[in-house]
Formats: C-alpha cells, structure tokens, sequence
C-alpha cells in the first residue's frame, strides 16, 4: 500500500507491505487455491454445457455425445477389458521411441553444443530434416523395418529425437564461458567438465524440450496407428469414426489427453526431482 504523507518540506512517499509481505504463505495458499479452482471449474463448465446441448438436442447426440454416454461407454469398455489392449499398444510405443530419441537427442545435442565443428557439419542437415513433417517419414520407416512395431516405435524416436536435440544443444551453448573457464582453472577433466559444469547448467532447459517432446509423441503416434497399425488408441479412434461409432470415438479422444497429460507431467516431476536447482515452473513463487 502506497500514501502520500505531507511534511513541511513537502510531500513524502510512503510504501506500506501489502497482504503478500506481511503473510507470504497465507498469500501463496489462496493464489493456489484460486489457481486450482479455476483449472477444475473451466473444464467442468465446458462439460456441463456440453451434456446440457446434448440433452436439449441443441446439437445432434448421434455425432456429439452427450459426456455421460461417453463415460457410460468407456467405463463399459474398461469393464470389459475392450479398452486396455489399445491403451497399453498405444503407451509401449510412446515409451518406446521417447526413450531412444531422447538418449539420441541429448547425446547429439551436447555434442553439438560442445564442439562447433560438428555442430558445423551436422546443423545444416539436421535443420533440413527437422521442418519435414514427421508423418511423411512414415512410408521410409515402414520400407525400413516392415510391418509391425519397429515403424511406430522410430517414428516416435524422430519426433522426440529433434525436440531434444535443439533443446540440449541450445542449452549448452547458452552456458556462460565462466563456468567453463573455472573449470579448466582448477583442472577439471572432460568427464569432470560434463559432470559439474555442462550438465547442471544445462539440465533445466533440456528437460523441458523433453516435456513438450513427451506430449508431442502421443500426438504423432495417434496418427501414425490410424494409418500403419492394427491396434492402439489412434486405430480405435478412426476405426471407431468410420464404423459411425462416435461414442467410441470420443472414449479414444479421452483416453488420448489422459495419456498425454500423465506423462508430461510424469517428466515434469521427473525434471523437478533432477534439478532441485532449478526455477520452477509452477508452485510458490510463481503468480
């Protein structure tokens, strides 16, 4: 809180500390508070709206499901072990591709941040590579390993490969040339260079190109099984629309932003567990 007290001499500014100063954890509990009610209130109006159009035949049930026959009918699904086969195809792909394209990735880009010769050599193709749409690697994957798992499971390793790649390499050239001169002063090794200096500096920025790569591999490999795979949440969900069983459809759609969301925040736990040294991204502090 800000006055104005007049003395003789003239008028003097005067800062008193405000309700965050003053309980900075009281503060911080209602912020959240406010925060997490907004972030559950929103989707569950959008909801409610939804199941109320349905019901009033606003909009046509039979392509727009009302969310309680979608629930209905995934609970049904579940119940009945129909739904888990699609689930766990679709989650060992993802795991699969995002664990060989992150290690490519990372290993990569901190080469290429570390030397600029290769970075020289490889940037230019890489570059190239990286603004082709994923999806149209799939005819090469699929001439290179056959049907079967190997397609789906490179086709995630490439999308997620080049999220971190860029992400690493960028973090290590960001890294101030002090840390690395205080290492060579007191003699550090390369081993002892990556350890200490390259890589706390630059695990933060890192992990979070592997957050985002995390919800992207859900996304590529929903389309990739619409068109090479006979099973998955991708293959339910477009199976689903062309067999004119939108309800189904739509128990995939859901099943698809439960996955996604759970493991980005898997790797955004993971991230805070590494880097306890880090800003984080949410929790007290941020506003």
């Amino acid at each position: 809180m800000t006055t104005v007290a007049p003395e003789k001499s003239g008028a003097v500014l005067i800062r008193r500390p405000g309700p965050q100063e003053l309980h900075p954890a009281r503060t911080h509990r209602r912020r959240r508070a406010l925060e997490l009610s907004l972030a559950v209130a929103v989707p569950l109006l959008l909801i409610l709206l939804w199941q109320l159009a349905a019901t009033q035949a606003w909009i046509d049930d039979r392509v727009y499901p009302a969310p309680s026959t979608i629930l209905a009918d995934g609970w049904d699904r579940a119940a009945a072990g129909d739904l888990w086969p699609d689930v766990w195809a679709t989650l060992k792909r993802v795991l699969a591709g995002y664990a060989i394209g992150t290690a490519a990735g990372y290993a990569l880009g901190l080469l290429m941040g570390s030397l600029s010769l290769v970075r020289a050599a490889l940037e230019p193709l890489l570059d190239a590579l990286y603004v082709v749409p994923k999806l149209a690697l799939l005819p090469i994957f699929l001439n290179m390993f056959g049907l079967g798992e190997g397609p789906q499971v490179a086709l995630v390793a490439a999308t997620v490969f080049f999220f971190v790649w860029i992400s690493t390499m960028s973090a290590v050239m960001s890294i101030p040339s002090g840390h690395r001169d205080a290492g060579r002063v007191f003699g550090a090794s390369p081993w002892q260079m990556f350890r200490h200096v390259l890589l706390p500096a630059s695990l933060p920025s890192v992990l979070v190109g592997a957050r985002i790569a995390a919800g992207v591999a859900v996304l590529v490999i929903v389309a990739s099984e619409q068109i090479a795979a006979t099973n998955g949440l991708g293959h339910l969900i477009f199976d689903s629309r062309a067999l004119f069983q939108n309800d189904v459809m739509f128990v995939g759609i859901v099943c698809v932003a439960v996955l996604g969301v759970v493991f980005s925040e898997l790797v955004r736990i993971l991230g805070r567990l590494l880097t306890p040294w880090a800003p984080r991204d949410r929790g007290r502090g941020q506003s």
